[in-house]
């Protein structure tokens, strides 16, 4: 018996540069995503998070359950820098990973120089 079409989360397994932004959307390892998204060590995973949405802190859980191996959280809030909420920071640093929100485009270019350098970073990339 078919059973149709299986649909999961999307995820790419490991770590790439991010080759584009824009659009919507988001370039690596000779791919593209629509939408925002996680660069974690285990790899990256599409965010359900768009411009102007609160930054929760149930949206930064997956971040969480692999604080062990991050040691800074680049947070691309949009086409404007948005100052994280100081229950999200307080939380971000008591799993000892040092938050620094920026506009997206530039926490591409950071996240892009941390992971060549081989630094424990992982970003959270709300589309443009």
């Amino acid at each position: 018996m078919a059973k149709g079409i299986e649909m999961r989360e999307a995820h790419f397994p490991g770590r790439a540069p991010i080759d584009a932004y824009g659009d919507g959307g988001f370039r690596f390892a000779d791919m593209s995503h629509r939408g925002s998204v996680l660069m974690l060590p285990s790899g990256v995973y599409a965010w359900d998070m768009v411009e102007g949405d609160p930054l929760a802190i149930a949206k930064f859980q997956r971040i969480l359950q692999e604080a062990r191996e991050i040691e800074v959280l680049l947070v691309g809030t949009g086409r404007e820098v948005r100052p994280l909420p100081a229950d999200l920071k307080a939380v971000l640093k008591a799993a000892n990973i040092s938050s620094d929100p920026m506009n997206t485009g530039a926490a591409v270019r950071t996240y892009n120089v941390m992971l060549a350098e081989s630094r424990a970073v992982a970003a959270a990339l709300i589309a443009v």
